[in-house]
């Protein structure tokens, strides 16, 4: 008999080999196929009882390795043993040593060997039945030749078994019969697959350590996909694996040191023990376990949720170090506590609305009804969003994801919760959802119009409990194998949404319709919600008393759409495409193959048993991920939590974007935009909607994108409506004083929490981009979504981008010019210097650029215009600098080809600009002014009036010495002078100041003077002298206006035009003969003499008041160019022997300087 049942054992079961041999795979149908399975002989082999054994013999190299003496290696032996009991694999050796969690190749071999030749295996009765054989002499016989055999491996185990047996009490001698390896296991022990447990710990721990690092996640997610694998094959080991995997995560020394340095835990981690708390509520919500094991699970669940290191449900809770101040039960919430006290007033209203729920439920339970009930689609809805508000008895709202404060103040949730919620508090025994699971023909013949009904009107049964719950449960059926049964609930579900979504729509209208009749005459507005014509203000795009569902669907930790959707799409799938699809947030499939899937191929399955022909598994999972990204829902708190949230909602519309729409899916996208756009405040896309619901931006572009081509006004509706940012609207866009008020204390503490902001803010104007695009040739829409941007798109940046685009989309470098979007991109333009006039942005210089760029593409009229209102977007500064110098500049003008009237107008208008900007701002305008007013008279004296009146209160001199530089470069020396005069009076130089950046302008004036004439030489050099006391600046001017006679210059030239303005005579002197050079004995040469000796003198006392002998070099060149000056006076060397003399006397302590005093000058 038990030949018989070795003989079988291990055929029927090859399928389970995989799940311990192969890395884990999403396709399920791969078979087994090891390298070399079938290239290793075995020599030896046989099955004794529930044994096999045999002799693995690897497989040669090619070419085969040498020995030493050149023969070839004998291949290598390995010894393997497999023990059996009831069908499976219970334990196995191999002398390979192999340390894996996985099986080793001989292991798989030997497996492989005995499945596919069974008839070559000898079968053998266990060692006891061949033992009773025997008589004394041969068990004797046998005895002593095993020894011998193996005398250093058993002999001492034999001595002291030998010495026990001949003690007549020993232990031994008490227990009747012998244990026999062969024989197998009893009918009452345990019995499972061989797992190597203490590898899987070992693996798991080093894979931990290695931190966030690539390969890590990588084996870790391997080890995750096993565990569902082996749940798929209802493999008890699936929940041994992770409870190994479970211990050795909560064993991370990283959860200590992140828990004392109150720091958060890594993405790449909480993604990881996400995956983990997933799994668990997976196996606790198995159909098919027993009592005894939801009791295992749960005193287990309890033990690690009362570990003080265990990481909280919510990943944007802190701990708080001991002793702190704020301290409340050692637990605190970052954010959360001052979001849910701004909040208090709007718990209080629907604590009454919970209570009545609660107690309807219990009525439903005792008739029988589904325990999740609920009277009504918008009271699901409300119980739902508000979970938060529930008391701490009300515990399946917390597996949907809602928090308790009473509960969260006590002990914190941590992510084992939700799995212990789901064994605690949910079962199978409801007698409608055994009904659902097992029949696709269950249905009610009564009609039900009852928004809480077990049937909807078509008699299709519902099942109404909570998203994330009802997905829990789906998820587990399929997790566990039962694959119809997953279906079948999933279709139930997704029917019942879409139920509650009718219901809540029918019931915003009624309540606006009763609110249109009771409320009293308001002005009208324009709306952007579907209403005809005019409504009152009542029907805002946003209420601060909106209900808030801070319980969303999308970027639930449990992933409810993503399950759903994957359910009902897989079993649309074409059968012979096996190919990979995009994995879902808790998808376990490695991220690197992504870039390799392969795009599925998807066809319409009849749902079985419906009534409705157009009703299939693809509408209905195209139709649940609708329903799922539409719902409206709060902002989460926490910067995990908000990425998570998108993550999720892009991998779904991703998964949508890959089916290829057909008048069926058309009709389905149409109804549920409709059903959105009227929703209402249950609705993402509604009016009414709470201002801190999650924007639809990326949503409503999947939207736009696919309805465009077939309703192109519902498309544009829905992009519309989609385009708000409630946070961020004005007082008037809300109904509530306090709800668009930007300096309210809900909006001051709720914005800096929207963490992804600026991913918003990008999506918003993606939108807005993509629908400009779209309606580029029509100019109603590209004026409506015009407005609706300026309006919605509160960034500069991003309205600049979009600006930006629609110049690109409007100016294609082949094709025609689409001008009224040109205008669009202009007008944004305009709009962003608007904004940007008052605040700083670093991108202002480039913005200033490209608005130019886009007025010279748009025409004439654009570029008059933003110079007539240049001081509603523009600086001074800008205005007369990049904005009017590139009109004027003779490239706009060629570009344009304009008239000569038009270049008169475009002249006239930057004139203007000119003198504007030059009298509000002289200092930085005076220049650009002047430059651009140069070719009319009467603007140009203008503009050098202004810079005259401005310079002695508001001018630098280092400006004025630049407009005086540009007086004489284009002809004006007398102008010139007058400024530099001017400037003159605003430069101070010290005596050591001999590398002014003024020194090259002193120079300049000066010369500009001596060029000009005595007199105003005469009337500079006061004005030098009073000014600036560096010697050696003076010493310099000195000589150079003793060079030439005064008003000799060739530096200035005769201006080419002599007719501009007024001639100068002065120009007529440098040809003037018989003008003698200035003497330094008369005036004005006389006075700088003197100065020039009075600075030397000083500048030499105090010098020598801190020199130091490194500048002993350079003090005597100094002194030498003080006695070439000196010199020049009459009296001048009496003076510098005067000079030296002192020194001599005032320093004779420094002898080393004066013994090169001596040395020098004697």
């Amino acid at each position: 008999m038990c030949a018989i049942k070795g003989k079988v054992v291990l055929a029927p079961q090859s399928v389970f080999l995989r799940l311990y041999t192969l890395p884990p795979t999403k396709n399920a149908n791969n078979k087994l196929r090891p390298s070399r399975a079938n290239e290793l002989p075995l020599p030896r082999n046989e099955v004794r009882g529930f044994h096999l054994s045999g002799v693995v013999t690897a497989c040669r190299a090619s070419p085969p390795p040498t020995l030493p003496c050149g023969a070839p290696e004998p291949p290598q032996k390995f010894k393997v043993s497999v023990s059996f009991d009831r069908c499976k694999i219970t334990s196995v050796t191999c002398s390979c040593e192999t340390k894996d969690i996985f099986w080793c190749q001989h292991v798989v071999a030997l497996s492989l060997y005995r499945i596919r030749n069974a008839e070559s295996v000898r079968l053998r009765v266990p060692i006891s039945e061949t033992l009773l054989q025997m008589d004394r002499q041969q068990l004797q016989k046998f005895v002593q030749y095993l020894i011998s055999e193996h005398h250093t491996e058993v002999l001492p185990t034999a001595q002291k078994l030998a010495d026990e047996i001949l003690q007549q009490r020993s232990e031994i001698n008490q227990i009747p019969g012998a244990p026999d390896p062969t024989a197998g296991a009893s009918a009452d022990d345990d019995h499972s697959w061989h797992l190597d447990e203490e590898q899987v710990c070992e693996q798991v721990k080093s894979y931990l350590s290695q931190g966030t690092y690539y390969n890590a996640n990588k084996q870790l997610n391997s080890l995750f996909s096993k565990v569902r694998e082996m749940l798929r094959a209802q493999d008890s080991n699936g929940a041994r694996m992770l409870t190994l995997i479970t211990e050795q995560f909560l064993s991370d020394p990283r959860l200590q040191l992140w828990k004392n340095q109150g720091t958060p835990m890594t993405d790449k981690c909480r993604q990881l023990w996400d995956q983990l708390g997933s799994l668990w509520v997976c196996i606790v919500l198995n159909p098919n376990c027993t009592q005894h094991e939801k009791q295992q699970w749960k005193t287990l669940l309890e033990k690690w949720t009362r570990i003080d290191v265990c990481p909280p449900e919510d990943p944007d809770f802190r701990y708080q170090q001991p002793g702190h101040p704020s301290q409340r039960d050692s637990y605190v919430s970052r954010d959360r506590d001052r979001y849910y006290n701004d909040r208090d007033r709007e718990r209080d209203r629907y604590a009454d609305r919970e209570r009545e729920r609660r107690e309807r439920r219990e009525r439903d339970r005792d008739r029988g009804r589904p325990v999740f009930d609920s009277s009504s689609s918008s009271e699901e809805e409300d119980g739902e969003s508000n979970s938060s508000y529930s008391h701490r008895n009300s515990k399946r709202l917390r597996l949907s994801g809602g928090h308790s404060k009473s509960y969260a103040s006590v002990l914190p949730r941590t992510v084992f919760h939700r799995a212990l919620d789901a064994v605690v508090n949910m079962s199978w025994d409801n007698m409608h959802l055994k009904n659902i699971l097992s029949s696709d023909t269950y249905c009610s013949h009564v009609p039900d119009n009852s928004s809480s009904g077990s049937f909807n009107s078509q008699g299709q049964p519902l099942w109404h409990e909570p998203i994330a719950l009802c997905a829990a449960r789906v998820d587990s059926l399929r997790s566990h194998g039962h694959m119809e049964a997953a279906l079948r609930l999933a279709v139930s579900v997704v029917r019942t949404m879409k139920q509650q979504q009718l219901n809540a729509q029918r019931q915003w209208h009624e309540s606006q319709q009763s609110a249109s009749t009771s409320s009293k005459p308001q002005p009208v507005k324009p709306c952007t919600s579907r209403c005809s014509g005019q409504c009152s203000t009542f029907c805002s795009t946003t209420s601060i008393n909106a209900p808030a569902n801070t319980d969303g669907w999308v970027g639930h930790p449990l992933d409810p759409i993503g399950c759903l959707f994957d359910t009902l799409a897989d079993a649309s799938i074409i059968p012979e495409d096996q190919r990979p699809r995009t994995p879902s947030y808790l998808d376990l499939v490695n991220m690197e193959d992504q870039h390799g899937n392969i795009r599925p191929r998807y066809h319409h399955v009849p749902v079985v048993g419906s009534r409705d022909r157009s009703e299939t598994y693809l509408t209905l999972a195209f139709e649940v991920a609708l329903i799922g990204l539409g719902q409206q829902r709060i902002m989460p708190v926490g910067l995990y939590a908000q990425e998570k949230s998108c993550k999720q909602e892009d991998r779904l519309i991703a998964k949508l974007q890959e089916i290829e729409l057909d008048n069926s899916l058309v009709a389905v996208l149409r109804r549920q935009a409709i059903i959105l756009l009227e929703g209402g405040p249950t609705s993402g896309l509604g009016i009414g909607i709470h201002p801190e619901s999650v924007p639809m931006h990326t949503f409503a572009r999947f939207l736009f994108l696919s309805l465009l081509n077939y309703y192109p006004d519902l498309a544009y509706e829905v992009g519309l409506r989609a385009m708000r940012l409630p946070l961020l609207e004005e007082h008037e866009d809300s109904d509530d004083p306090m709800g668009g008020n930007s300096s309210s204390p809900l909006m001051m503490s709720r914005s800096p929490r929207w963490f992804t902001l600026g991913h918003i803010e990008t999506q918003q104007c993606t939108l807005s981009s993509t629908m400009l695009s779209a309606a580029k040739g029509e100019v109603m829409r590209l004026r409506t979504v015009l407005e609706s941007s300026q309006r919605h798109i509160h960034s500069s940046s991003h309205l600049f981008k979009l600006a930006q685009d629609a110049f690109r989309f409007a100016t294609p470098e082949s094709g025609p010019r689409h001008p009224t979007l040109l205008n669009v991109a202009f007008e944004l333009g305009l709009q962003v210097m608007r904004m940007t006039l008052a605040s700083l942005n670093w991108r202002r210089r480039e913005m200033v650029r490209w608005l130019v760029t886009c007025a010279t593409e748009v025409g004439v009229e654009a570029l008059i215009s933003i110079m007539q209102n240049w001081y509603q977007f523009f600086t001074a500064t800008e205005a007369t600098g990049p904005v009017a110098t590139t009109i004027m500049s003779h490239n706009t003008i060629m570009r344009l080809n304009l008239s000569f009237s038009q270049q008169e107008d475009l002249s006239s208008c930057a004139r203007t600009l000119a003198l504007q900007c030059a009298t509000k701002d002289p200092p930085n305008c005076a220049l650009n002014a002047l430059t651009l007013c140069e070719n009319e008279p009467l603007a140009f004296e203008t503009a050098y009036q202004i810079v005259v009146d401005a310079a002695s209160h508001i001018m630098t001199s280092s400006q004025l010495f630049t407009i005086a530089r540009y007086m004489e470069h284009r002809g004006y020396p007398p102008r010139a002078y007058k400024l530099a005069m001017l400037a003159m009076k605003n430069v101070h130089l010290a005596y050591n100041q001999d590398t002014h950046p003024a020194i090259n302008d002193i120079h300049w004036a000066c010369a500009l003077s001596h060029s000009l004439g005595k007199s105003e030489l005469t009337n500079m050099i006061p004005l030098l002298v009073k000014n600036v006391q560096c010697a050696t600046v003076l010493s310099d001017i000195l000589r150079r206006c003793s060079m030439t006679a005064p008003g000799i210059s060739c530096s200035h030239p005769p201006p080419l035009d002599t007719s501009k303005h007024h001639t100068h005579p002065h120009r007529g002197r440098s040809c003037t003969p018989g003008l003698k050079t200035l003497s330094y004995d008369r005036p004005p040469l006389r006075q700088l003499l003197e100065a020039a000796v009075a600075a030397y003198i000083n500048t030499t006392h105090s010098r020598l008041t801190h020199i130091s002998p490194r500048h002993y070099g350079d003090f005597i060149d100094f002194l030498t160019k003080a006695r070439d000056t000196f010199i020049l006076a009459q009296d001048g060397h009496t003076q510098f022997t005067q000079l030296i003399e002192n020194m001599k006397v005032a320093y004779k302590g420094k002898k080393k300087l004066m013994f090169l005093v001596r040395e020098r000058f004697g």
